[in-house]
């Protein structure tokens, strides 16, 4: 597998990893991100998606939608701009 070319700068600099991984502990300990990640595992339980290779994609108004990972992650606007159906 190819790295991207973050991959390949963090895999390089340990103080530009450590720095990373220190803000990204920080942000997704916040109130907010657990309620968002428990609100995201609670419809993978109500759907029953223990298992399923399928990916739930975020819809512009703000729900969600069982799609296909191939689909649902090369959905890319151009500038990697966001393309929400």
């Amino acid at each position: 597998m190819k790295l991207g070319r973050t991959a390949r700068f963090y895999r390089k600099n340990k103080a530009s990893r450590d720095k990373k991984k220190a803000y990204d502990t920080k942000y997704h300990s916040t109130p907010n991100r657990k309620k968002y990640r428990a609100y995201l595992n609670k419809i993978r339980r109500q759907r029953k998606l223990k298992g399923n290779p399928n990916d739930l994609s975020h819809k512009k108004d703000g729900g969600v939608v069982l799609e296909s990972r191939k689909r649902n992650r090369a959905r890319n606007g151009s500038g990697n701009k966001s393309t929400l159906k």
